[in-house]
Protein backbone atom coordinates (compact mmCIF):
# COMPACT_ATOMS: atom_id res chain seq x y z
CA UNK A 1 0.00 0.00 0.00
CA UNK A 2 1.65 3.14 -0.79
CA UNK A 3 1.12 6.23 1.65
CA UNK A 4 1.60 10.11 0.54
CA UNK A 5 5.02 11.67 0.34
CA UNK A 6 5.99 12.94 3.95
CA UNK A 7 5.10 17.12 4.20
CA UNK A 8 6.56 19.12 6.38
CA UNK A 9 4.36 22.51 6.67
CA UNK A 10 4.23 23.78 10.31
CA UNK A 11 7.26 24.47 12.85
CA UNK A 12 7.30 21.52 15.51
CA UNK A 13 5.57 22.48 18.98
CA UNK A 14 7.09 23.36 21.91
CA UNK A 15 8.09 19.99 24.19
CA UNK A 16 5.85 18.85 26.24
CA UNK A 17 7.14 19.84 29.98
CA UNK A 18 4.14 18.05 31.27
CA UNK A 19 4.96 14.22 30.68
CA UNK A 20 8.83 15.23 31.46
CA UNK A 21 7.58 16.56 34.61
CA UNK A 22 5.64 13.32 35.40
CA UNK A 23 8.35 11.27 34.83
CA UNK A 24 10.77 12.84 36.87
CA UNK A 25 8.14 12.95 40.24
CA UNK A 26 8.04 9.33 38.65
CA UNK A 27 11.12 8.09 39.00
CA UNK A 28 11.60 10.01 42.55
CA UNK A 29 8.55 8.42 43.95
CA UNK A 30 9.92 4.82 42.74
CA UNK A 31 12.89 5.63 43.51
CA UNK A 32 12.05 6.31 47.27
CA UNK A 33 9.94 3.27 47.19
CA UNK A 34 12.95 1.22 46.13
CA UNK A 35 15.27 2.37 49.02
CA UNK A 36 12.48 1.37 51.20
CA UNK A 37 12.69 -1.86 50.34
CA UNK A 38 16.47 -2.00 50.76
CA UNK A 39 15.78 -0.44 54.08
CA UNK A 40 13.42 -3.29 54.99
CA UNK A 41 15.40 -5.90 53.49
CA UNK A 42 19.03 -4.62 55.72
CA UNK A 43 16.76 -4.41 58.45
CA UNK A 44 14.90 -8.25 58.29
CA UNK A 45 17.88 -9.79 57.03
CA UNK A 46 21.34 -7.34 57.77
CA UNK A 47 24.34 -8.71 56.81
CA UNK A 48 22.49 -11.54 54.99
CA UNK A 49 21.65 -8.83 52.41
CA UNK A 50 24.71 -8.23 51.01
CA UNK A 51 25.20 -11.42 50.22
CA UNK A 52 22.32 -11.99 48.92
CA UNK A 53 22.31 -9.11 46.67
CA UNK A 54 25.40 -10.30 44.86
CA UNK A 55 23.43 -13.98 43.97
CA UNK A 56 20.78 -11.63 43.01
CA UNK A 57 22.28 -9.63 40.53
CA UNK A 58 23.59 -12.78 38.80
CA UNK A 59 20.06 -13.39 37.03
CA UNK A 60 19.11 -9.90 36.91
CA UNK A 61 22.36 -9.05 34.68
CA UNK A 62 21.33 -12.45 31.95
CA UNK A 63 17.58 -10.60 32.17
CA UNK A 64 18.70 -7.00 31.55
CA UNK A 65 21.21 -8.45 29.17
CA UNK A 66 18.01 -10.58 26.97
CA UNK A 67 16.01 -7.43 27.66
CA UNK A 68 18.50 -5.02 25.96
CA UNK A 69 18.43 -7.08 23.19
CA UNK A 70 15.13 -7.22 22.68
CA UNK A 71 15.04 -3.56 22.94
CA UNK A 72 17.96 -2.77 20.39
CA UNK A 73 16.41 -2.01 17.55
CA UNK A 74 14.18 0.70 18.19
CA UNK A 75 15.54 1.43 21.88
CA UNK A 76 13.25 3.13 24.20
CA UNK A 77 14.15 6.51 26.05
CA UNK A 78 16.31 5.50 29.30
CA UNK A 79 14.49 7.29 31.85
CA UNK A 80 11.25 5.35 31.13
CA UNK A 81 13.54 1.95 31.66
CA UNK A 82 15.21 3.30 34.33
CA UNK A 83 11.60 4.88 36.16
CA UNK A 84 10.32 0.94 34.86
CA UNK A 85 13.15 -0.93 37.14
CA UNK A 86 12.37 1.26 40.33
CA UNK A 87 8.90 0.82 40.03
CA UNK A 88 9.22 -2.89 39.95
CA UNK A 89 12.10 -3.28 42.32
CA UNK A 90 10.21 -0.48 44.84
CA UNK A 91 6.87 0.29 44.11
CA UNK A 92 5.53 -3.45 43.37
CA UNK A 93 7.29 -5.05 46.08
CA UNK A 94 6.41 -2.93 48.77
CA UNK A 95 2.63 -3.01 47.49
CA UNK A 96 3.53 -6.64 47.60
CA UNK A 97 4.47 -6.57 51.29
CA UNK A 98 2.13 -3.98 52.63
CA UNK A 99 -0.64 -6.48 51.37
CA UNK A 100 1.10 -9.48 52.25
CA UNK A 101 0.96 -8.08 55.83
CA UNK A 102 -2.60 -6.54 56.09
CA UNK A 103 -3.65 -10.43 54.95
CA UNK A 104 -2.14 -12.08 57.21
CA UNK A 105 -3.68 -9.55 60.40
CA UNK A 106 -7.02 -9.82 58.60
CA UNK A 107 -6.46 -13.69 58.74
CA UNK A 108 -5.27 -13.68 62.36
CA UNK A 109 -7.59 -11.39 63.48
CA UNK A 110 -10.76 -14.01 62.20
CA UNK A 111 -9.50 -16.55 63.97
CA UNK A 112 -7.64 -18.15 61.01
CA UNK A 113 -3.60 -19.50 61.02
CA UNK A 114 -1.89 -17.31 58.80
CA UNK A 115 0.94 -20.07 59.01
CA UNK A 116 -1.78 -22.78 57.55
CA UNK A 117 -1.20 -24.68 54.45
CA UNK A 118 -4.47 -23.89 53.04
CA UNK A 119 -3.38 -19.84 53.99
CA UNK A 120 0.09 -20.54 52.52
CA UNK A 121 -1.70 -22.02 49.23
CA UNK A 122 -3.75 -18.52 49.11
CA UNK A 123 -1.04 -16.49 49.70
CA UNK A 124 0.96 -18.08 46.75
CA UNK A 125 -1.11 -19.21 44.46
CA UNK A 126 -4.60 -16.40 44.29
CA UNK A 127 -3.04 -13.91 46.80
CA UNK A 128 0.59 -13.06 45.45
CA UNK A 129 -0.08 -13.42 41.53
CA UNK A 130 -3.15 -10.53 41.67
CA UNK A 131 -0.82 -8.09 44.61
CA UNK A 132 2.11 -8.68 42.03
CA UNK A 133 0.72 -8.51 38.45
CA UNK A 134 -1.67 -5.89 39.48
CA UNK A 135 1.43 -3.60 41.07
CA UNK A 136 3.47 -4.41 37.96
CA UNK A 137 0.71 -4.05 35.19
CA UNK A 138 -0.47 -0.80 36.92
CA UNK A 139 3.49 0.73 36.36
CA UNK A 140 2.98 -0.46 32.74
CA UNK A 141 -0.23 1.34 32.75
CA UNK A 142 1.33 4.95 33.75
CA UNK A 143 3.75 4.28 31.50
CA UNK A 144 1.30 3.82 28.36
CA UNK A 145 -0.95 6.65 29.59
CA UNK A 146 2.26 9.19 30.61
CA UNK A 147 4.68 8.06 28.06
CA UNK A 148 1.95 7.09 25.08
CA UNK A 149 4.57 8.89 22.28
CA UNK A 150 7.34 6.29 23.00
CA UNK A 151 4.93 3.38 23.89
CA UNK A 152 3.26 2.95 20.08
CA UNK A 153 3.85 -1.48 19.19
CA UNK A 154 4.00 -4.97 21.31
CA UNK A 155 7.75 -4.44 21.49
CA UNK A 156 8.11 -1.48 23.35
CA UNK A 157 5.40 -3.09 25.50
CA UNK A 158 7.54 -6.63 26.10
CA UNK A 159 10.59 -3.81 26.69
CA UNK A 160 8.55 -1.99 29.67
CA UNK A 161 6.82 -5.18 31.33
CA UNK A 162 9.96 -7.08 31.55
CA UNK A 163 12.25 -4.43 33.10
CA UNK A 164 9.74 -3.62 35.50
CA UNK A 165 9.25 -7.47 35.97
CA UNK A 166 12.84 -7.78 36.32
CA UNK A 167 13.94 -5.31 39.10
CA UNK A 168 10.81 -6.90 40.99
CA UNK A 169 12.65 -9.96 40.54
CA UNK A 170 15.83 -8.78 41.79
CA UNK A 171 14.19 -7.42 44.84
CA UNK A 172 12.07 -10.42 45.70
CA UNK A 173 14.94 -12.60 45.16
CA UNK A 174 18.00 -10.85 47.96
CA UNK A 175 14.59 -11.71 50.27
CA UNK A 176 14.30 -15.28 49.25
CA UNK A 177 17.74 -15.87 49.13
CA UNK A 178 18.83 -13.75 52.39
CA UNK A 179 16.16 -15.66 54.14
CA UNK A 180 17.82 -18.96 53.29
CA UNK A 181 21.45 -17.82 54.17
CA UNK A 182 20.39 -16.46 57.67
CA UNK A 183 19.15 -20.06 58.33
CA UNK A 184 22.07 -22.10 56.61
CA UNK A 185 24.62 -19.96 56.39
CA UNK A 186 26.53 -18.92 52.87
CA UNK A 187 27.67 -21.84 51.80
CA UNK A 188 25.06 -24.55 52.41
CA UNK A 189 23.27 -27.18 49.93
CA UNK A 190 20.09 -24.94 50.71
CA UNK A 191 21.38 -22.20 49.38
CA UNK A 192 22.72 -23.87 46.03
CA UNK A 193 19.02 -25.03 45.80
CA UNK A 194 17.21 -22.34 46.13
CA UNK A 195 19.97 -20.57 43.78
CA UNK A 196 19.52 -22.91 41.25
CA UNK A 197 15.63 -23.12 41.02
CA UNK A 198 15.27 -18.99 41.07
CA UNK A 199 18.69 -18.13 39.57
CA UNK A 200 18.68 -20.93 37.03
CA UNK A 201 15.25 -22.48 36.42
CA UNK A 202 13.72 -19.10 36.51
CA UNK A 203 14.98 -15.99 35.94
CA UNK A 204 12.61 -15.19 33.44
CA UNK A 205 9.33 -16.17 35.20
CA UNK A 206 8.54 -12.85 36.23
CA UNK A 207 9.41 -11.70 32.65
CA UNK A 208 7.12 -13.76 31.10
CA UNK A 209 4.12 -13.29 33.80
CA UNK A 210 4.21 -9.82 33.21
CA UNK A 211 5.38 -9.45 29.47
CA UNK A 212 1.43 -10.42 29.27
CA UNK A 213 0.26 -7.30 30.25
CA UNK A 214 2.84 -5.21 28.43
CA UNK A 215 1.76 -7.06 24.94
CA UNK A 216 -1.53 -6.27 25.54
CA UNK A 217 -1.27 -2.79 25.78
CA UNK A 218 1.43 -2.48 23.03
CA UNK A 219 -1.13 -4.69 20.53
CA UNK A 220 -3.48 -1.79 21.93
CA UNK A 221 -1.34 0.74 20.80
CA UNK A 222 -0.54 -0.04 17.51
CA UNK A 223 -4.25 -0.76 16.91
CA UNK A 224 -6.10 2.57 18.59
CA UNK A 225 -6.35 5.98 17.77
CA UNK A 226 -7.39 6.72 21.51
CA UNK A 227 -6.20 5.30 24.91
CA UNK A 228 -9.91 4.17 26.25
CA UNK A 229 -10.38 0.71 23.77
CA UNK A 230 -6.45 -0.02 25.16
CA UNK A 231 -7.99 -0.08 28.55
CA UNK A 232 -10.04 -4.00 27.88
CA UNK A 233 -6.43 -4.96 26.20
CA UNK A 234 -4.64 -4.03 29.66
CA UNK A 235 -6.90 -5.94 31.84
CA UNK A 236 -6.61 -9.09 29.31
CA UNK A 237 -3.10 -8.75 29.27
CA UNK A 238 -3.53 -8.40 32.92
CA UNK A 239 -5.61 -11.43 33.69
CA UNK A 240 -3.20 -13.48 31.62
CA UNK A 241 -0.13 -12.30 33.54
CA UNK A 242 -1.78 -13.52 36.45
CA UNK A 243 -3.18 -16.84 35.24
CA UNK A 244 0.88 -17.50 34.15
CA UNK A 245 1.66 -16.22 37.78
CA UNK A 246 -0.82 -18.63 39.72
CA UNK A 247 0.00 -21.45 37.62
CA UNK A 248 3.64 -21.29 38.75
CA UNK A 249 3.27 -20.70 42.10
CA UNK A 250 0.50 -23.60 42.35
CA UNK A 251 3.15 -26.17 40.49
CA UNK A 252 5.26 -25.71 43.62
CA UNK A 253 2.65 -27.09 45.60
CA UNK A 254 0.32 -29.55 43.12
CA UNK A 255 3.26 -31.39 41.34
CA UNK A 256 4.03 -34.76 43.05
CA UNK A 257 7.24 -36.29 42.91
CA UNK A 258 9.22 -33.61 44.81
CA UNK A 259 12.00 -31.97 42.56
CA UNK A 260 12.23 -34.60 39.55
CA UNK A 261 8.44 -34.36 39.77
CA UNK A 262 9.01 -30.63 39.51
CA UNK A 263 12.18 -30.61 36.93
CA UNK A 264 9.36 -32.17 34.63
CA UNK A 265 6.63 -30.21 34.82
CA UNK A 266 9.08 -27.62 34.45
CA UNK A 267 10.33 -29.08 30.94
CA UNK A 268 6.35 -30.39 29.83
CA UNK A 269 5.06 -26.75 30.33
CA UNK A 270 6.83 -24.24 31.35
CA UNK A 271 9.66 -24.26 28.79
CA UNK A 272 7.24 -24.46 25.91
CA UNK A 273 5.39 -21.38 27.54
CA UNK A 274 8.61 -19.93 27.57
CA UNK A 275 9.80 -20.80 23.95
CA UNK A 276 6.37 -19.80 22.73
CA UNK A 277 7.00 -16.08 24.11
CA UNK A 278 10.37 -16.40 22.24
CA UNK A 279 8.89 -16.89 19.14
CA UNK A 280 6.43 -13.82 19.62
CA UNK A 281 9.80 -11.99 20.38
CA UNK A 282 11.78 -12.83 17.35
CA UNK A 283 8.83 -12.36 14.76
CA UNK A 284 7.67 -8.94 16.03
CA UNK A 285 11.56 -8.10 16.14
CA UNK A 286 11.39 -8.63 12.55
CA UNK A 287 8.18 -7.25 11.75
CA UNK A 288 9.68 -3.97 13.53
CA UNK A 289 12.61 -4.04 11.22
CA UNK A 290 10.48 -4.39 8.00
CA UNK A 291 8.27 -1.54 9.40
CA UNK A 292 11.53 0.38 9.50
CA UNK A 293 12.17 -0.69 5.96
CA UNK A 294 8.57 0.28 4.66
CA UNK A 295 8.48 3.75 6.24
CA UNK A 296 12.06 4.62 5.14
CA UNK A 297 11.39 3.63 1.21
CA UNK A 298 8.92 6.57 1.93
CA UNK A 299 11.77 9.29 2.06
CA UNK A 300 13.62 7.33 -0.58
CA UNK A 301 10.86 7.71 -3.27
CA UNK A 302 10.74 11.53 -2.08
CA UNK A 303 14.17 11.97 -2.31
CA UNK A 304 15.28 12.69 1.23
CA UNK A 305 17.81 9.35 1.27
CA UNK A 306 18.71 6.74 -1.70
CA UNK A 307 17.32 3.55 -1.62
CA UNK A 308 21.49 1.86 -0.83
CA UNK A 309 20.49 3.67 2.68
CA UNK A 310 17.10 2.34 3.02
CA UNK A 311 18.66 -1.23 3.01
CA UNK A 312 21.88 0.24 5.02
CA UNK A 313 19.40 1.92 8.03
CA UNK A 314 16.30 -0.53 7.95
CA UNK A 315 17.88 -4.01 8.06
CA UNK A 316 19.90 -6.19 10.50
CA UNK A 317 22.79 -6.93 8.06
CA UNK A 318 22.80 -3.62 6.39
CA UNK A 319 23.33 -1.69 10.18
CA UNK A 320 26.02 -4.22 10.43
CA UNK A 321 28.00 -3.40 7.24
CA UNK A 322 27.22 0.29 7.65
CA UNK A 323 28.61 0.24 10.77
CA UNK A 324 31.90 -1.36 10.06
CA UNK A 325 32.13 1.23 6.95
CA UNK A 326 31.69 3.81 9.83
CA UNK A 327 34.19 2.26 11.99
CA UNK A 328 36.81 1.90 9.50
CA UNK A 329 36.28 5.64 8.83
CA UNK A 330 36.35 6.64 12.58
CA UNK A 331 32.86 7.78 12.29
CA UNK A 332 31.13 4.69 14.25
CA UNK A 333 29.34 7.11 16.57
CA UNK A 334 28.08 9.17 13.86
CA UNK A 335 26.59 6.52 12.32
CA UNK A 336 25.23 5.05 15.60
CA UNK A 337 23.12 8.61 15.70
CA UNK A 338 22.07 8.23 12.02
CA UNK A 339 20.84 4.68 12.39
CA UNK A 340 19.14 5.66 15.67
CA UNK A 341 17.85 8.90 14.19
CA UNK A 342 16.26 6.81 10.94
CA UNK A 343 14.51 4.60 13.15
CA UNK A 344 13.05 7.29 15.29
CA UNK A 345 11.91 8.93 12.22
CA UNK A 346 10.29 5.76 10.22
CA UNK A 347 8.78 5.36 13.97
CA UNK A 348 7.19 8.98 14.16
CA UNK A 349 6.18 8.03 10.44
CA UNK A 350 4.40 5.05 11.21
CA UNK A 351 2.73 7.56 13.83
CA UNK A 352 1.30 9.66 11.38
CA UNK A 353 -0.35 6.86 8.85
CA UNK A 354 -1.79 5.30 12.32
CA UNK A 355 -3.13 8.89 13.20
CA UNK A 356 -2.01 8.11 16.74
CA UNK A 357 -0.92 11.48 17.82
CA UNK A 358 -0.78 12.78 14.45
CA UNK A 359 0.47 16.74 14.98
CA UNK A 360 2.87 15.40 17.55
CA UNK A 361 4.46 12.66 15.20
CA UNK A 362 4.31 15.36 12.66
CA UNK A 363 6.68 17.37 14.73
CA UNK A 364 8.85 14.68 15.62
CA UNK A 365 8.69 13.79 11.94
CA UNK A 366 10.34 17.38 10.77
CA UNK A 367 12.69 17.13 13.79
CA UNK A 368 14.12 14.49 13.50
CA UNK A 369 14.26 14.87 9.27
CA UNK A 370 16.36 17.45 9.85
CA UNK A 371 18.93 15.54 12.11
CA UNK A 372 19.15 12.68 9.62
CA UNK A 373 20.01 15.08 7.06
CA UNK A 374 22.96 16.85 9.22
CA UNK A 375 24.45 13.25 10.18
CA UNK A 376 23.88 11.98 6.47
CA UNK A 377 25.84 14.74 5.00
CA UNK A 378 28.50 14.57 7.80
CA UNK A 379 28.81 11.07 6.71
CA UNK A 380 29.08 11.29 3.08
CA UNK A 381 31.36 14.24 3.57
CA UNK A 382 34.11 12.01 5.10
CA UNK A 383 36.95 11.89 3.20
CA UNK A 384 35.94 14.29 0.33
Amino acid sequence: MQHAAPVFASPPPQPHVGRRVALIIGIVVAALAALLALAYTLIALGVASIFAAVLALIPLTVVLLAIRWVDRWEPEPLGIKIFAFLWGAGVAVVTALVVGVGVQVAQAFSGSDPTSDANQFFGAVIQAPIVEEGAKGLGILLIFLIGRKYFDGPVDGIVYGATIAAGFAFTENILYFGQQIQTSGVVSGEVVTIFFLRGVLSPFAHVMFTSMTGLALGLAASRFKHWAPSVGFYFVGLLAAMLLHGIWNAAASLVPGGIPGYLLYYCVVEVPLFVGLLVIVFWLRRRESRQTLARLAEYAAAGWINRDEVVALGSPAGRRQARAWAASRGQKPLMARYIRDATMLAAARQRVIRDTGRAEAQSDELVLLGKVTASRRALLGVGA
